[in-house]
């Protein structure tokens, strides 16, 4: 071996002999094909770590069953003669993605759309049937809410209905003073404010005026005498017609007032409730329950009738002088 000689000259020398091209020997020895090349230019600086190029001078000289130890000694040599000869640093490429990955990823991507698809279609079959179990419902509802008016056999039963008895003439009543609901107009005595009035007026009298008298409900075989008004004459000397007469009734009171033309006004009132009659002449009253009920005659407070329970008949308001 003459002086001269470099490592990359004398391992060109053994690959010319051997007649194998970079490539053969790169896939003999499994060094890449430009670490080889670095090898036989003597360019060091391209090659990684010495312990790496070391391994790869072993390999070379290994396929091509020669020596090691001179191809070494050159190494070493020439590495010691140039030590400023920087080493880069290896850089090694990331490998390209092969074609299973490749085909793991599109499966992925595919699945995802797959499965989008799906969802939407449920979504959209869930929102369909909840909107037609929607439009059923209304349907449904507005058949049944038409259907008695349009039902053919509810004309037939109103047609074949019986018609009440007809019962006997009877002797026309009496006309009856139908009591007026309005607000009392203001006295001077102070009292509690009358109930709200539209109440009543949405109450109409429950008992029916007839030909005889009715008896008072609960009234006992023999009412007791009137109860004695000492004052009622002075209360309402200086009354004049038309009379103006208001009940107010704190417990449930029948009443019964006749006017001066004969007209009759008779019923059971409520508790709470207010009536009101308006007469030329004299009223005659009978009353159920004289605790029950309060009078104003043309805005004058009345004294009290009687106490709970107590009936009176044929009460004249205002009294005759």
């Amino acid at each position: 071996m003459s002086g001269t000689t470099s490592l990359g000259t004398y391992l060109r020398d053994l690959r010319a002999r051997r007649g194998l091209s970079l490539d053969e020997l790169a896939r003999l020895t499994r060094v890449a094909s430009r670490y080889i090349e670095a090898l036989e230019a003597d360019t060091f600086g391209a090659l990684p770590a010495p312990v790496f190029t070391r391994g790869y001078i072993r390999a070379y000289c290994q396929a091509l069953h020669e020596p090691v130890e001179e191809a070494l000694a050159l190494y070493h040599a020439q590495s010691v003669r140039t030590p400023s000869v920087p080493t880069q640093p290896v850089k090694v490429a990331a490998p390209p993605p092969s074609a299973e990955t490749e085909a793991r990823s599109r499966s992925t991507v595919l699945v995802s759309f797959i499965l989008l698809v799906v969802l939407g279609l449920a979504l959209f079959g869930v929102t369909l049937a909840l909107q037609s179990g929607k439009d059923t419902t209304e349907k449904r509802t507005v058949d049944t809410t038409s259907s008695p008016s349009l039902s053919p056999s509810s004309t037939p039963a109103i047609a074949e209905a019986p018609s009440p008895p007809v019962s006997e003439p009877v002797a026309a009543p009496p006309p009856v003073i139908t009591p007026r609901v309005v607000s009392p107009p203001p006295v001077a005595t102070v009292h509690t404010a009358p109930p709200a009035v539209a109440s009543v007026h949405a109450t109409p009298p429950t008992s029916v005026p007839s030909a005889s008298p009715a008896t008072p409900p609960s009234a006992p075989a023999a009412p007791p005498a009137q109860p004695a008004t000492p004052d009622l004459s002075g209360v309402v000397a200086a009354v004049t017609s038309p009379y103006h007469l208001v009940a107010r009734v704190s417990e449930p009171t029948w009443i019964r007032v006749r006017t001066e033309d004969g007209r009759l006004s008779e019923e059971t009132i409520p508790a709470g409730q207010v009536r009101e009659w308006v007469s030329n002449g004299p009223f005659v009253l009978t009353i159920g329950n004289a605790g029950g009920v309060s009078f104003e005659l043309n805005g004058r407070v009345l004294p009290a009738l009687g106490p709970s329970g107590a009936v009176i008949s044929r009460l004249v308001l205002p009294p005759q002088q």
